[in-house]
């Protein structure tokens, strides 16, 4: 549970239709199995003590006092466990039955929880056993103690503040203000659903849907524990579709018909900063909730969920080429616009025959083409220099001339030369100011060719330069509209990818993939046996940890701990923990120290969930200190 991981599970017993000892046996089993598996929040389906198929021998006495003993056998059964458990059962009081959700935990019963609507259309007759549940709690009286019962009910653990249940039953998840909005707003981090929702030709993908929607609209964990295999057949069939569920995203989803077990860890500080960064989220109602608050030993949770190598990037290639194909008309209508409203009918771009812009090109001619205008009005500017290669300035020309631009060659040696005389640099000396001075006539180039011909500069830099700061202050910084600025490097390889995927030009698909093979590089100095000798990613790092790192940096608060054993764990066996670490610290520093260049960015569009904008999405001081970062990495073990 440390760094906000629970571990939680929902799962199936597979039960025999009024044989309520049978059923407390199984449950016990599950129980036993989910402490050794170190589960802290374990539920149950609806009506698992009895089975919810006995129609209407929930009308029997009998029937409801063995489920009331059976009970207590299983809340016994947690004495000496860490596990919170969730069981479902009829309960009678006050002459009124009610389909009830216990939560039990060492061997007691925190509370009652009823359902609240209770379905009486098509399959379901729950209305001629059950009533309505009630939202005042009430003092209940089970095995000689008295127990808090009521829909506002919340169950809140004093060690770790992140974790608060709330808890709802089946139908309830399907009318149109579900009770989990409720005690969301009213605080709960996680609900648990005890379900039993019969199957039918497509309602499983619907009901998926709706569980990813309201942990989505709730900002929670949602844990979704759905009647199976024991249950009557004589009208239905259930199939366990268990689920967990976290703001939106599945974590797990068991095979259905197998009574299996859906088991992951919920990451309570990312719920916690979602609704934190989210201003429109409703926190009230609180006033109205009993909170019952229990203890849990502190420990490390292992870890089984799976976190993206690449957040920013989509896993399955068909959702993948819509995201990208949405993000290519997200840069080219902001770009639309930009030039729309300036009339502008010339765009300038300096192309190298890299990633970056080579992407910022594709998309100017993508806007091009949506106002109308003429590709010849894009100004393609290639700039050998010192220490371009013979590769990447043939890409270059190649892509300019197959997208139908303007190509427009100026060499910048003898400029920069000059420059070196006139600072005193001898221009042997490959420090910073060797590099940076062309950068910046590189700039100075295409600022002053924009301005001839009445055009705009379009910016190259990506995101995660940005991050860095990973670009010359006042050169490649610069610009009159960046149209990669909120794309990460991991990204722009797929959007390049995707675009020559979808060219027919053959020639231009070509260039593209070899684009995609060449190494990262500002190409700033002289190549080695006519290779590049400058690979970015050997200076500052490899670009796919620094995408990872900035994902959960700014998207979620992680602290820096958390984010290098998330690291650790999801490129195991591709880097080490030291390198892993090494890079982290790196990342930290640099993101902190170059501020300056963010603060004053040229604008461009946002496309994703992160920008480094600091007209929108980042408000940071550029002289803010890193110490307390840092000081926390100081503190890890790599070893």
């Amino acid at each position: 549970m440390k760094q906000g991981f629970v571990k939680v599970a929902a799962a199936t017993p597979k039960v025999r239709v009024a044989d309520c000892k049978y059923n407390a046996d199984k449950i016990i089993k599950i129980i036993e199995e989910g402490e050794k598996e170190r589960i802290r929040l374990l539920v149950f389906p609806e009506l698992c003590i009895t089975g919810y198929t006995c129609g209407d021998l929930f009308l029997q006495n009998r029937l409801l006092r063995s489920a009331r003993e059976e009970l207590l056998r299983i809340a016994g059964a947690t004495k000496d466990k860490e596990l919170l458990a969730v069981v479902g059962l009829p309960f009678l009081l006050d002459g009124k039955l009610y389909n009830m959700a216990s939560v039990l935990y060492r061997g007691g019963i925190l509370g009652l929880v009823p359902k609240t609507a209770i379905p009486n259309y098509s399959e379901f007759y729950e209305g001629r056993h059950f009533t309505p549940g009630f939202a005042v709690v009430r003092q209940v009286k089970v095995g000689g103690k008295m127990i808090p019962a009521g829909t506002r009910l919340l169950f809140a653990c004093r060690e770790l503040p992140d974790f608060v249940l709330g808890v709802e039953i089946c139908e309830d998840i399907w009318v149109t203000i579900p009770p989990s909005s409720y005690h969301a707003m009213a605080g709960a981090t996680v609900i648990a659903n005890l379900s039993a929702s019969n199957e039918a030709a497509g309602k499983g993908n619907y009901r998926k849907d709706l569980i990813k929607g309201q942990s989505a609209k709730a900002v929670c964990g949602y844990i979704y524990a759905d009647a199976g295999d024991g249950e009557s057949t004589t009208d239905v069939v259930f199939s366990a579709h268990n689920m967990i569920a976290e703001n939106g995203s599945l974590l797990a989803e068991a095979e259905r018909f197998k009574n299996k077990m859906a088991v992951s860890e919920l990451d309570l500080e990312k719920l916690i900063s979602e609704r934190q960064r989210i201003s429109t989220y409703v926190q009230q109602g609180s006033e109205e909730y009993q909170r019952i608050e229990f203890s849990w030993e502190i420990e490390k949770t292992e870890l089984t969920r799976v976190f993206e190598k690449r957040p920013f990037v989509p896993d399955k290639k068909e959702i993948r080429d819509k995201v990208c194909d949405e993000i290519l008309s997200m840069q080219a209508m902001g770009l639309k616009k930009r030039l729309e409203h300036t009339g502008c009918s010339q765009a300038v771009i300096g192309i190298s025959g890299g990633l970056d812009s080579t992407l910022a090109l594709l998309v100017t001619v993508r806007a091009f083409d949506a106002l109308g205008l003429s590709r010849e009005g894009i100004v393609a500017v290639t700039m050998p220099c010192f220490g371009t290669t013979d590769r990447t300035y043939q890409n270059a020309l190649i892509l300019a001339e197959e997208l139908h631009t303007s190509l427009r060659e100026v060499r910048i040696n003898a400029a920069v030369e000059q420059h070196f005389k006139d600072i005193g640099h001898d221009g042997h000396t490959h420090d910073v100011a060797y590099e940076n001075s062309q950068a910046r006539e590189r700039t100075q180039v295409l600022m002053d060719i924009a301005n001839a011909c009445g055009g705009m500069v379009i910016g190259t830099g990506d995101m995660s330069e940005l991050a860095l700061g990973w670009a010359t202050y006042n050169g490649d910084h610069m610009s009159m509209y960046g149209v990669n600025a909120s794309v990460p490097k991991t990204l722009v390889r797929y959007l390049v990818s995707y675009y020559a995927e979808a060219t027919d030009n053959e020639a231009l698909r070509s260039v593209l993939y070899d684009v995609l093979d060449t190494p990262v590089s500002p190409e700033l100095l002289p190549p080695k046996e006519g290779e590049i000798a400058q690979k970015t990613e050997d200076i500052v790092g490899p670009y796919e940890l620094h995408d990872f790192y900035l994902y959960y940096m700014l998207r979620y608060g992680y602290e820096p701990e958390k984010i290098y054993r998330m690291a650790v764990e999801t490129f195991d066996g591709i880097y080490d923990k030291k390198t892993v670490y090494k890079w982290l610290y790196t990342f930290y520093r640099r993101f902190f120290a170059q501020q300056y260049k963010r603060s004053c960015l040229p604008d461009g569009p946002k496309v994703g969930s992160v920008s480094l904008s600091p007209r929108g999405d980042l408000r940071m001081p550029s002289d803010a200190c890193v110490a307390l970062w840092l000081e926390q990495l100081e503190g890890l073990s790599v070893d």
